[in-house]
């Protein structure tokens, strides 16, 4: 994400300043991770919640002080107030939650998340990962969709970084798991 990240840190300090286009190329990098996130959180009403996270942004840009990563983090934890007070204010309860276990790191990460996810189309990924235990899928979320490291992550959901990897790495697994079951009954 290195060479992603700098363009997105040079657009959202264009933007800062006040350049229209930069703000436009921040969102075109940012949108599809933090609507994927938002999907796994509201399902069909990602797109209105987004819009709301947006406006907040777009607000609160000039107090943002970080990198493109910071930015992705920041943006999807704006995303992630929006979500619950959306759920809130329909009186449901939170598709997804957090988690609170011991640091483990991430083995083969990358690895996993290929063999999850190359064989289905978005929507059915996201139903998948809604499928997981809730401190799971909202892990998976944002380390896999929105790109967010373990630390960011966790800032994200105000959770120790190893928690959020921890939590991450038994939800690729569990899909991986469902993945090879669904080829089996396939096959």
């Amino acid at each position: 994400m290195g060479e992603y990240d700098a363009e997105l840190g040079a657009a959202v300090e264009r933007a800062q300043r006040g350049d229209e286009d930069a703000f436009a190329t921040a969102y075109r990098l940012v949108q599809p991770g933090i609507l994927g996130y938002l999907r796994g959180l509201v399902g069909g009403e990602a797109e209105d919640v987004a819009g709301e996270a947006w406006l907040e942004i777009a607000r609160d840009i000039g107090r943002f002080r970080g990198d493109g990563a910071g930015f992705r983090g920041w943006t999807a934890t704006i995303a992630r107030y929006r979500a619950l007070d959306h759920l809130r204010r329909q009186r449901r309860r939170p598709l997804i939650s957090v988690i609170e276990a011991d640091m483990l790191q991430v083995p083969d990460v990358k690895d996993t998340e290929s063999a999850v996810l190359e064989n289905f189309s978005t929507r059915q990924a996201l139903d998948l990962i809604g499928g997981l235990p809730r401190d799971q899928a909202e892990a998976v979320l944002l380390r896999v969709v929105v790109g967010l490291d373990g630390a960011s992550a966790a800032r994200v959901l105000s959770k120790r970084p190893g928690a959020v990897r921890s939590a991450a790495h038994r939800g690729l697994k569990r899909l991986a798991g469902r993945v090879a079951a669904m080829n089996r009954r396939e096959g």
